[in-house]
């Protein structure tokens, strides 16, 4: 294969991609003003159905500017050669090959930074704030974006340069040891993400005696589920929109609550929600999702290993010096569409396995409650209540509120 037939494959691959994209859209978009279905026509009276359309209407819009924006950046960038000339920067500069990787992904990833963030601001700071979400202030938001960049620059850049030393003494082999370090980091992060990531961005704190904690610890042993960790993180710092999350297993496994959902919900709805994620944990669902990570992360890392050795990847993107971070980028986007159909299998898995765990809520605690909030959550957060079906099979990892709530009556 010639290097400007695989340029144009690689090309064929990001413009199919994004029509895909925006033929779900607009599908999608044709069910915003669709009546609701008599079973959840509770969730919203007129004037909040109205307001949830016109935030599904201005979410719409604007993502239609962003990804046409990046797209028309991207294949600019692309036909510039655009990698040649970063490349030829970061060799500017030094010549070891971890160096330069670093060098090539930190100006590759600054610059995308520096173009996005008007838009990530615009999201932020006109249309969350418009309809009510957004209670960030400038501060942290420029604060987040800061940690962000460090935390990538730590663990991205750590991750990076310990996979191109592998590849350097290892050669094709580079993908056994890369799948072990991020099988061992993958697994770190589940058990002490809360513990040590979370904390820089939000204040964590024990769920005080009361009502609720005696509640949930009641709920735990009937079950039989040591939970000896509950915390309440500040989410109300950033956004209105409630969550709660289990993470971790063994001693490490705890349940997160933002205060925003404690402040939007009954006592018996959060027990609901915990229940529901104790379901997740009693079902195994956790040890799936990340069992199967780390096995399709293994996958990726082969096939990778088969192709990157070959100088036709970097001489498609017009680099004539082969090296792994240039053909890592024109693997990235062949791999895409395997990466697609991976991706709704787990997402076919995952809305799978919130009817599982909704069962389990069922039959250790009560539907009503549950039902109840997650329609209070659904309102809240102006959730678009009529999707295609289309762009749910496509794009979501949990079903529609109108699913889960005919499951939980059944």
């Amino acid at each position: 294969m010639q290097p400007t037939t695989l340029f144009y494959i690689l090309i064929a691959i990001i413009i199919v991609s994004f029509i895909i994209d925006k033929i779900l859209d607009t599908l999608n978009a044709k069910h915003f003003n669709d009546k609701i279905p008599e079973k959840i026509a509770d969730v919203y009276d007129a004037a909040e159905y109205k307001k949830s359309q016109a935030y599904k209407k201005a979410n719409e819009k604007f993502s239609n500017i962003t990804s046409t924006f990046s797209i028309v950046l991207t294949l600019i960038f692309f036909f510039i050669e655009g990698f040649k000339y970063v490349d030829d920067f970061a060799r500017s500069f030094v010549e070891h090959p971890i160096l330069v990787a670093l060098i090539f992904f930190g100006f590759i990833m600054l610059g995308s930074d520096i173009l996005t963030t008007p838009f990530s601001y615009y999201q932020t700071f006109v249309i969350e704030e418009k309809f009510g979400f957004n209670k960030s202030t400038k501060k942290t938001f420029w604060f987040d974006k800061i940690k962000g960049w460090l935390m990538s620059i730590l663990l991205g850049g750590g991750i990076l340069s310990l996979i191109i030393w592998f590849y350097q003494f290892a050669g094709e082999n580079f993908w056994i040891y890369a799948w072990i370090l991020v099988a061992i980091f993958s697994l770190l992060m589940n058990m002490f993400y809360a513990k040590l990531i979370v904390p820089i961005f939000n204040k964590q704190k024990p769920l005080e005696s009361g009502e609720l904690k005696s509640a949930i610890e009641n709920y735990a042993k009937k079950v039989g589920f040591t939970l000896n960790n509950i915390f309440v993180i500040d989410g109300s710092k950033r956004s209105t929109k409630a969550n709660a999350y289990f993470s971790g297993f063994g001693l490490q496994k705890r349940i997160t609550l933002f205060d925003t959902l404690i402040n939007d919900l009954e006592t018996a709805e959060i027990v609901a929600v915990l229940a529901h994620e104790v379901g997740h944990y009693k079902k195994k669902h956790v040890i799936f999702n990340l069992g199967s990570s780390i096995l399709l992360t293994g996958l990726t890392l082969f096939i990778l290993s088969l192709f990157i050795n070959s100088s036709l990847l970097s001489e498609a993107l017009g680099v004539s010096t082969p090296s792994f971070h240039i053909g890592l980028i024109a693997f990235g986007v062949l791999y895409s569409p395997i990466s697609e159909v991976t991706g709704l299998f787990m997402n076919y898995m995952s809305r799978k396995f919130e009817y599982q765990a909704d069962n389990y809520a069922k039959e250790t605690f009560e539907a009503n409650p549950l039902i109840s909030s997650l329609k209070k959550l659904s309102k809240n957060s102006l959730s678009n209540l009529t999707p295609h079906p289309a762009y749910v099979f496509m794009h979501y990892s949990h079903p529609t509120l109108l699913e889960r709530i005919k499951n939980l009556e059944k």
